[in-house]
């Protein structure tokens, strides 16, 4: 089958290499313009180069639903797009391009966590399963018929990079097998249940100050699931100096409680080595790898030798 893959971030990369490694035609690549800097231009710069590397012409309009964007498309003349990370929702008039339209590889157990950080939002939420979902693709988000889904657990300590890397493995087996199913005739959609629909928004910096009156558990769970970007961070507050910003890069739940306000910090005599900080439901949080503003990563024992507990420190927002 002559496909046309269409994808922008790194989720999209192993779905991208199983379809030049099989025995489908890749006419092209379709993913956003490059930027001159920062994070995206890297997540970018992978997808390009891949297909650079198997001399796959790239096209890369600003948006795929103008009268140029059609255009460009249509010259690769595709019978289906493999859509996965790609960043802009298609028109209808971008799908009826190819003549099996366009299926989608999404990081989710559909149809929870429609949207564009389905694999961090699960996390934060608690989730203790999630999986992909291939969709046969319609003009609303992430709202079509599913052709495939399969499950597999989150660890209790996995990060959402982490978990992202193990997705887009997963999504490129199930991709393959859609195909092969589209291409067989054998691919039946089954609708979503619309009442059972949740959001997965995309993330923001600010989704990454740490919430205090959370419980313990779903503190650690906000660390996990801001992971790579934009990274969960508070600032403690002392009375003799500015805010300090802190990345949490790793956070655990204990098993003590505490009558503290949340973000209050928790000095125990038991656990002096311990950067212990109060949550909601009188639970309390271990912070164990932080990371001050200008500084490199380090150990809350690293931490506490620079930066002395007193009581009355507390984290919170900026102010």
């Amino acid at each position: 089958m002559r496909l046309v893959m269409m994808g922008t971030g790194t989720f999209a990369e192993p779905t991208f290499e199983a379809l030049i490694a099989s025995r489908h035609e890749v006419a092209g690549l379709v993913t956003n313009p490059d930027r001159p800097s920062g994070k995206e231009r890297e997540m970018l710069r992978g997808m390009k180069k891949i297909a650079l590397a198997h001399d796959i012409p790239v096209f890369q309009p600003e948006s795929i639903n103008t009268p140029e964007g059609i255009a460009g498309l249509q010259v690769f003349q595709p019978e289906l797009l493999v859509v996965a990370a790609y960043g802009q929702i298609l028109s209808k008039e971008v799908l009826s391009v190819a003549p099996h339209g366009g299926i989608n590889v999404h990081a989710s157990l559909l149809p929870k966590y429609r949207g564009a950080a389905p694999i961090n939002w699960a996390i934060y939420h608690g989730e203790t399963r999630t999986g992909v979902t291939i969709i046969k693709m319609s003009v609303r988000m992430d709202a079509g018929d599913m052709l495939m889904q399969e499950a597999i657990d989150i660890g209790p300590e996995e990060t959402a990079g982490e978990l992202q890397v193990r997705l887009a493995r997963l999504g490129a087996k199930l991709a393959l097998e859609t195909i092969d199913r589209i291409e067989k005739g054998t691919a039946h959609g089954v609708p979503q249940d619309q009442k059972l629909v949740t959001k997965a928004p995309k993330l923001k910096k600010e989704h990454g100050l740490i919430d205090w009156t959370r419980t313990a558990q779903q503190v650690c769970n906000q660390v996990r699931a801001m992971q790579p970007w934009p990274t969960a961070y508070s600032f403690l507050h002392r009375a003799d100096s500015p805010p300090l910003r802190l990345i949490v890069h790793r956070a655990a739940a204990t098993q003590l409680a505490t009558d503290r306000q949340p973000g209050c910090v928790v000095i125990d005599p038991r656990h002096m080595n311990q950067l212990l900080v109060a949550a909601g439901d009188n639970s309390v949080v271990s912070l164990l790898d932080v990371q001050p503003a200008g500084k490199r990563r380090m150990s809350a024992a690293e931490f506490l030798c620079g930066h002395p507990i007193r009581s009355g420190d507390r984290f919170g927002g900026e102010s």
